[in-house]
């Protein structure tokens, strides 16, 4: 039995992992769509054809359509994570650089955490808070060291802050849903109840601004599209669904120096020397957050996860 508890732990981290590697280029990749395609578009289109591969895989999957209390429940997450994210970091990174970006990204963790305490019942323990707290203060002085941060907040910054607060509630509802319906289909699914507002607005941003690009541009959307919007979501939502939301979620401490190496990388932004020191204490953090032990509240929270959990066991192999 502990075997099994460890091992599932162990696939949880590995998916968790994977989701993030997938998400740490999507700052660079709007920096870079953005500044050729209009930002609504870039937010919208993509959502609209990972829509068009949900479909697909659903089809394909023989899915069995969700239930009407998990319907409303994939609209909280298709307003965070379809919608929400994606339009405020298009609107912020439209003159606001992709490490800078990284900074607010930090907060990321923290939100999850907080809203998996309110939307899916988990209680983790102080250990955890503390070990999260240490990753988060390691990455934001990395940061600050880098001169990323500036002085005062400008309107990207509240863009930033508005995308950050959405993702994590989309983040911590879908992870719980997915305990019921397994990670990729819960992605698929939001993206399919997000249609009515995606397609509107993206054939609406195509009309006042007829996309023309250069290959580097619908590259970039190209890679949000399948990547960012769709698979890497198989991964992330199927680890937190496995391993806790609030656990698993810390892993994303490590989104930001991921995000500044690639912006080095692909886009020449400037890269602190402190990043591998930085690197260094944000993994040692994440590591001691999955040490810890996550307690449920007492009483019916612990009935509806153990319901879910149980769904899990059921449903979750139905996605990476």
């Amino acid at each position: 039995m502990r075997d099994k508890s460890n091992a599932t732990v162990a696939g949880a981290i590995t998916a968790g992992a994977l989701g993030v590697l997938g998400f740490s280029l999507s700052l660079p990749a709007t920096r870079v769509a953005v500044q050729e395609l209009d930002p609504w578009f870039v937010a919208f289109g993509r959502a609209v054809g990972a829509a068009v591969l949900a479909a697909a895989y659903l089809w394909l999957t023989r899915a069995p359509r969700p239930t009407a209390a998990q319907w409303r429940r994939l609209a909280v997450v298709a307003a965070g994570v379809v919608a929400g994210f994606p339009l405020f970091t298009s609107l912020a990174l439209t003159s606001e650089t992709a490490s800078h970006g990284a900074v607010v990204v930090t907060l990321l963790p923290a939100t999850t955490a907080v809203l998996a305490v309110l939307r899916a019942g988990e209680r983790p323990p102080p250990a955890f808070w503390l070990a999260g707290g240490a990753g988060l203060l390691a990455v934001l002085a990395f940061l600050a060291a880098g001169g990323t941060v500036h002085g005062t907040l400008s309107t990207s910054d509240l863009y930033l802050l508005a995308a950050i607060a959405l993702c994590g509630l989309g983040y911590a509802e879908g992870g719980a849903l997915a305990r019921e319906l397994g990670g990729a289909r819960t992605i698929c699914w939001a993206l399919l109840v997000a249609l009515p507002v995606t397609v509107p607005f993206t054939l609406a941003a195509a009309g006042s601004h007829p996309p023309q690009a250069g290959p580097t541009a619908w590259a970039a959307f190209t890679y949000l599209t399948v990547i960012s919007m769709f698979l890497a979501f198989f991964a992330w939502y199927a680890g937190l669904a496995r391993g806790g939301i609030a656990r698993v979620g810390q892993i994303q401490l490590v989104q930001p120096i991921l995000t500044l190496l690639w912006s080095a990388l692909l886009l020449g932004e400037r890269l602190a020397p402190s990043a591998v020191v930085a690197a260094l204490a944000v993994l040692a953090c994440v590591v001691l957050t999955q040490r810890t032990r996550a307690r449920n509240r007492p009483g019916c929270g612990d009935t509806v996860v153990r319901r879910r959990r149980e769904n899990a066991d059921q449903h979750v192999g139905s996605g990476p």
